[in-house]
C-alpha cells in the first residue's frame, strides 16, 4: 500500500512511521533540513513545520520551493543544529533525515516532552562499505540503541534498509559512483574503492538506519 506522504528519495518505509503520529496536530522541527525535502512533504499533513539547516543557500532554497509550493505552515532557519537548542521551538515531533548524531539526538530529548517522538534516518556503518573507511556519522543498531536509551527515549522502529548494486565490469562499478567522486578523492576513499574493484568486486552498498524512537516518562531509561 503506497503510503500517505511522498517525498522523492525518502525510504517509504520512513514516510509510513511517521504517518503513524498524529501530524494534523503536530509542529514538526526538521533538523538538517537542507532543501527541504522531508520539511516540504510533511507540511501539507502537518500544523506546522520548521527546518533548521546550517546551510544558508539551502535554507533560501527551501524557503524558495515552500512559497512555490504555497504553503504558509513552514518556516526555514539557519541554525547549527548539533549546537543550538530546540525547546524554542516546543516540538511535538523531531525529524532528521541522513542527518543523524549523539548531538542532534540529545538535543531532541531536551525538547521533547514524555511520550513524543524523534524519527530519523540515519547511515548504517554498512553505507559504501567498499570504499572501506565508515562514515563518522554511522551507526550500528547496538550503538544507535544505546544512545537512545541513554538519552531517555524507548526505541519504537530501529530497521536496517539495504540495497546493493552489483556490477558485471570495472567500468560499471566507475560510473555507479561518478557522482561521488569529488567528495570521496578528498577523503581517500575513491583509491580504495577503485582497489576494490581493480580486486574483483563488484558491488555497491547503499545502506541506512531507519528510527523511531518514543521519550519515556521523565526520560528514564
Amino acid at each position: 500500500m503506497p503510503s500517505l506522504l511522498q517525498a522523492p528519495g525518502v525510504s517509504a518505509r520512513f514516510l509510513d512511521l511517521l504517518a503513524e503520529e498524529p501530524l494534523a496536530r503536530s509542529r514538526v522541527l526538521d533538523v538538517g533540513c537542507g532543501a527541504g525535502r522531508l520539511s516540504l512533504a510533511l507540511a501539507p499533513a502537518s500544523k506546522s513545520v520548521v527546518g533548521l539547516d546550517r546551510d544558508a543557500t539551502l535554507i533560501q532554497e527551501a524557503r524558495r520551493r515552500s512559497s512555490a509550493a504555497g504553503l504558509a505552515n513552514t518556516e526555514f532557519h539557519e541554525a547549527d543544529v548539533e549546537s543550538e537548542p530546540y525547546e524554542p521551538w516546543t516540538p511535538d515531533l523531531v525529524t532528521a533525515h541522513l542527518c543523524a548524531s549523539d548531538a542532534i539526538i540529545e538535543g531532541a530529548a531536551r525538547a521533547l516532552r514524555p511520550g513524543l517522538c524523534l524519527a530519523t534516518v540515519a547511515f548504517h556503518v554498512d553505507q559504501w562499505k567498499e570504499t572501506g573507511k565508515v562514515s563518522r556519522f554511522a551507526y550500528d543498531e547496538t550503538r544507535m540503541r544505546g544512545v537512545l536509551e541513554g538519552r531517555g527515549f524507548r526505541v519504537e522502529a530501529l530497521e536496517v534498509e539495504r540495497d546493493v548494486r552489483r556490477f558485471s565490469s570495472v567500468e560499471e562499478g566507475l560510473a555507479a559512483a561518478v557522482g561521488l567522486e569529488d567528495r570521496w578523492k578528498a577523503d581517500g576513499r575513491w583509491f580504495r574503492y577503485i582497489a576494490f574493484l581493480e580486486s574483483g568486486g563488484r558491488t555497491l552498498t547503499r545502506s541506512h538506519l531507519l528510527v523511531k524512537a518514543r521519550r519515556r516518562p521523565d526520560g528514564a531509561p
